[in-house]
């Protein structure tokens, strides 16, 4: 049975990527809505009038900036929409995983048993969750960049592209850990963290 239609929230490049994955995923009908992207032709409407779709269409927000992320797919759920899940086909998840609602699962990224995976998270391209790890809401894991297992990371973390987490690893909530990072101890104060070993350098 094919898909419902989808609208996506955000035309940009992430969004160009969600649409094709979308697409494997077997969408058939598949818009924008964008408040500034006013050249796409596949832009239906501007952010704000999903309203006017809420009862024909599917929805994803595909923001980079996980409080805008957050924002809208709260609007989106306490007007009753209904929440894509989007996991590319090349994607490997293993059948006991948890993932949950507004969440994308990128092409070549792998994800491992026990793993919880939570609301409007980003597993980028060729990224891996190992076992037993919690991905906590709104978090972003980069593309190329590797969680070993049992790491928990706490909401509106974002893993750097080509960052390396070490087994039972704890990073706490809005960190930054910079691309090619390599974290070898918890993180319990929010901020940016580079190098390897990854350091503390500011505050976000």
């Amino acid at each position: 049975m094919d898909k419902k239609r989808l609208l996506i929230i955000g035309a940009g490049g992430h969004g160009k990527v969600v649409f094709d994955i979308a697409a494997k995923c077997g969408y058939l009908s598949i818009g924008f809505l964008d408040d500034a992207d006013e050249n796409n032709p596949l832009v239906l409407a501007g952010v704000s009038d999903f309203k006017k779709y809420i009862n024909e269409a599917e929805f994803f927000v595909a923001i980079g900036n996980s409080r805008v992320r957050e924002k809208i797919l709260s609007d989106l759920i306490a007007n009753g929409a209904e929440i894509a899940t989007l996991i590319h086909p090349n994607a490997v998840v293993a059948q006991n995983v948890q993932i949950g609602c507004g969440t994308v699962v990128m092409a070549s990224a792998v994800i491992n048993p026990d793993t919880f995976i939570g609301d409007g998270v980003i597993i980028n391209t060729s990224s891996s969750v190992d076992h037993d790890c919690k991905v906590a809401d709104f978090c972003h894991v980069s593309v190329g960049s590797h969680l070993c297992g049992t790491v928990n990371v706490d909401s509106h973390t974002w893993i750097g592209a080509g960052a390396t987490v070490i087994n039972n690893i704890n990073i706490c909530s809005d960190c930054m850990i910079g691309a090619g990072a390599v974290v070898v101890s918890d993180i319990n104060v929010s901020g940016v963290y580079v190098g390897v070993p990854a350091k503390f350098i500011k505050k976000l």
